[in-house]
């Protein structure tokens, strides 16, 4: 793999730091800016929504500069937005800056799941966008533990800036080491959104809401329901997401590795598993050992389908995968927002913590459904295309006639 993926790693391990660490340290941004936590939400629902906005809009902006180019003013956006939140003195500064630094998230996976990809071998793309990804999980097994830490210890504001200091070593990273690409001559909106009136392309990012929204639709909740049901102590809620940062990454590598031979079969596998797990999850919940096992099968399972599902928006945008391939980035952050609201009205209506478990498996079995549609569809597609490029069989009378 070439070292320009590890620029794109830096870059991802930044984001995905800044992402997650403010739900460790809403308590102590609310109390420092006298807000309640529910407002101080919001720093979480705005970033989500900067992504899914800020996904297709930088991507069109960028259309006029490299992909080289763009990759360093994204990470340059995403710089300014987390110093902006570590120096914010009243509550709307830091959620503006929380909003600035989104708009460069999903924009920064999309073009950078291109710039991997073409970065390798055919057989070897899911893989380059897993190692880019890789960056990602990491962030949860030791960014945004440790960010809470130092945030909790030294202040919040401290965070922000050591995220910012990782925006400028991905910037560095990705001016050093990712290759000059020529601007693709003739680049226009309409092409690139021409790619949406494929139904195999609005199909992968349909499977992307819902099998990630399965996911979060569990695990926004892990709290109350590891403290509540399992009996864990609330300070053993933040090894626990270690765990399930562990097993992001070792999904994520699997799911690159597998889907470069079999990306359907891996699809099919991952979300009928991921399906199961989360239904189990209601039980296994109320059992210590069986809790944090079932975690890390969720976090597993859950990025096991990221590095195909890119793949294969890339593969069926593949004349105009740019924007196609941000807003499939954007997806993972609607099926979040999805599944964390379903998750709450199912709590909400009294049904316990673990009834977001049952939301989470009924969108990740529907997204199986629809693997399997997209899959019938393609083999019915090629098996047209296969007879309709078979020459003719001449009649054997006329054949005769001409010898």
């Amino acid at each position: 793999m070439p070292l320009a993926l590890l620029a794109l790693a830096i870059g991802a391990f930044g984001i995905g730091t800044t992402e997650f660490v403010i739900m460790g340290l809403l308590p102590d941004v609310a109390s420092d800016f006298q807000v309640s936590i529910p407002t101080a939400g919001f720093l979480v629902t705005g970033y989500a929504l900067g992504v899914v906005l800020g996904a297709p809009l930088m991507t069109v902006l960028g259309t006029r500069v490299t992909r080289k180019h763009m990759l360093m003013l994204l990470m340059g956006l995403f710089v300014v937005g987390n110093v902006i939140s570590a120096v914010a003195p009243v509550f709307e500064v830091m959620l503006l800056g929380r909003v600035v630094a989104s708009l460069a998230h999903g924009a920064f996976f999309g073009i950078g799941s291109v710039v991997a990809a073409d970065l390798v071998a055919p057989e070897k793309k899911a893989g380059a966008i897993a190692m880019m990804f890789t960056g990602l999980t990491v962030a949860n097994v030791v960014g945004v533990p440790l960010g809470t830490f130092i945030g909790q210890s030294v202040g919040w504001r401290v965070t922000f800036f050591i995220v910012a200091g990782l925006g400028v070593l991905g910037l560095l990273g990705v001016a050093k080491l990712v290759p000059e690409q020529p601007r693709a001559e003739g680049v226009r909106i309409r092409h690139e959104l021409a790619a949406f009136r494929n139904v195999q392309v609005l199909l992968a990012m349909a499977m992307t809401v819902l099998g990630f929204g399965g996911v979060f639709a569990a695990i926004t909740y892990i709290t109350p329901m590891m403290t509540d049901t399992a009996g864990y102590a609330a300070s053993s809620v933040t090894w626990l997401l270690v765990l399930f940062g562990l097993g992001m990454v070792g999904g994520n590598l699997l799911g690159g590795k597998f889907a470069d031979r079999h990306l359907m079969p891996m699809l099919y596998v991952s979300l009928g598993a991921l399906a199961v797990v989360l239904a189990l999850f209601t039980l296994t919940a109320h059992d210590k050992i069986a809790a944090a096992v079932t975690i890390v099968l969720i976090g597993g399972l859950g990025f096991a389908t990221v590095p195909p599902l890119q793949k294969r928006v890339l593969d069926q945008a593949a004349g105009a995968p740019t924007l196609a391939s941000a807003v499939n980035i954007g997806a993972f952050n609607l099926g979040n927002a999805l599944a964390a609201w379903l998750g709450g009205m199912v709590i909400a209506a009294g049904f316990g913590y673990t009834a977001p478990n049952w939301v989470g498996a009924v969108l990740a079995a529907s997204a199986l459904l629809l693997a399997l549609l997209s899959g019938a569809l393609e083999r019915r597609t090629v098996s047209r295309d296969r007879l309709t490029a078979e020459p003719v069989a001449e009649p054997a009378a006329a054949a005769v006639g001409r010898l």
